[in-house]
């Protein structure tokens, strides 16, 4: 293995391969039809959301573990994380007898906390972001003797998410384009790495949420500048590594930034058509196809599906606000005189044309209306968005003032009756 500091060499992803090879799972590269479809390119999807920690972290975690020395094993491991690094190393650390403490900022998810101390980890909750956990964490290495094992900016960590390259290729010789998220840079790093060496003429292309464009931003000589939380968390890094920012310099193609909708769309994607389940920073590499399928269209495509670790209330609130964008569900604004047989008449209405009502609200208080007037709110589950303009038409046609409130907007202009 390389020294720190040192080039990373697909030499070195290879011996990471040998080293991990049957102590992690070698995930499946699998051929979507309909994502095919959808984007018109040839589309392959690495799952590594189906590792043990639902992580590629897994990879380059062990790949460094492995690394130590006796007197290291004995000492232990630290490292810094609030996610998919600190389960990964929990769990391999666990595994081969050393011990592990990781620090996580104070306000992780509860969720996550749990399930790192569950791996066998000792948690210490310390900093009010990542990087003030990451100085606490190297302050303890200091102070105890830990080794720090860093998330991404580390050789046998780069080489070891390297080796899921060797396996997409190895799975389809013939791809054209990987496109790979980026947070710090590890895992895009160890991929370019040993996919420009094993296929010279494979096109690499990163993917960054625009709300936290880091590693585009430091490699145009940029301040980095970060504009809001993304629902892409395992991604949003602001700090980058030093070893990954000049390897995706020399080896990475291009860099697409995607936006939340994107996002939040091909989560819904993944999980309706492969049924999987990916957290935000796992879908951007499918966000990058849907935002811009032009660029791919007509060639062979591997994406890399990074992880699945996303908060169950996250999902559900991508789920329905994915349902609404479809048409799948709508919500209608009537306003009505506040008389008795309205609200039964409207809902008949609804009913008749097959839409299910899931939510109704009288809405009198909090209004501008008349005082003998009132908004009339129903949710209504719909097959598509033409559904919803057929139940529009039939409430107007009976003399009901209709909006539907369109989704992600917070509501519609009164009068707008188009889904």
């Amino acid at each position: 293995m390389t020294e720190a500091g040192s080039e990373v060499t697909l030499a070195d992803v290879q011996a990471a391969q040998r080293a991990i090879s049957g102590q992690v799972a070698t995930t499946p590269c699998v051929h979507s039809r309909t994502l095919s479809r959808i984007t018109g390119a040839d589309v392959f999807l690495k799952l590594e959301n189906l590792q043990f920690t639902s992580s590629f972290k897994e990879r380059g975690a062990l790949n460094r573990l492995l690394a130590l020395s006796p007197a290291e094993r004995a000492a232990g491991v630290i490292a810094m994380s609030a996610g998919n690094h600190a389960q990964g190393v929990a769990y391999h650390a666990a595994r081969l007898g050393v011990p592990a403490t990781i620090v996580m900022p104070k306000g992780t998810p509860f969720v996550k906390v749990e399930n790192t101390r569950v791996l066998g980890a000792t948690v210490v909750l310390e900093g009010e972001d990542v990087e003030a956990a990451a100085q606490h964490a190297r302050a303890l290495a200091a102070a105890h003797g830990y080794t720090f094992v860093h998330p991404y900016d580390d050789p046998a960590v780069i080489a070891g998410q390297g080796t899921i390259a060797i396996e997409m290729l190895a799975a389809v010789p013939d791809l054209e384009v990987l496109v790979v998220p980026i947070g710090g840079g590890g895992l895009i790093g160890g991929i370019a790495t040993a996919a420009k060496a094993l296929r010279p003429t494979v096109r690499v292309v990163g993917v960054e949420a625009a709300l936290v464009p880091s590693m585009k931003q430091v490699l145009g000589g940029l301040p980095v500048a970060v504009s809001g939380t993304t629902i892409a968390e395992g991604i949003a890094v602001k700090n980058v590594g030093q070893l990954t920012r000049a390897i995706v310099a020399r080896l990475v193609d291009d860099i697409m930034l995607v936006g939340e909708g994107d996002i939040e769309r091909a989560v819904m994607l993944l999980l309706e058509i492969e049924k999987t389940v990916s957290e935000g920073a796992g879908a951007t590499s499918l966000a990058a196809l849907l935002a811009a399928p032009e660029e791919f269209r007509g060639r062979k495509v591997g994406l890399v599906v990074s992880g699945g670790n996303i908060d169950p209330r996250l999902l559900s609130s991508v789920i329905l606000r994915g349902l609404a964008r479809d048409g799948r569900l709508a919500r209608l604004r009537l306003v009505v005189p506040d008389q008795p047989g309205n609200l039964a008449r409207a809902a008949a209405i609804i009913g008749a044309a097959g839409a299910n009502i899931l939510e109704v609200y009288h809405e009198r208080a909090f209004t501008a209306l008349p005082i003998r007037a009132t908004d009339l709110l129903f949710v209504i589950e719909t097959r598509n968005a033409q559904h919803v303009a057929e139940v529009v038409a039939g409430l107007r046609s009976s003399g009901f003032a209709v909006t539907v409130d369109r989704a992600g907007n917070g509501g519609a202009e009164h009068g707008d009756v188009t889904p």
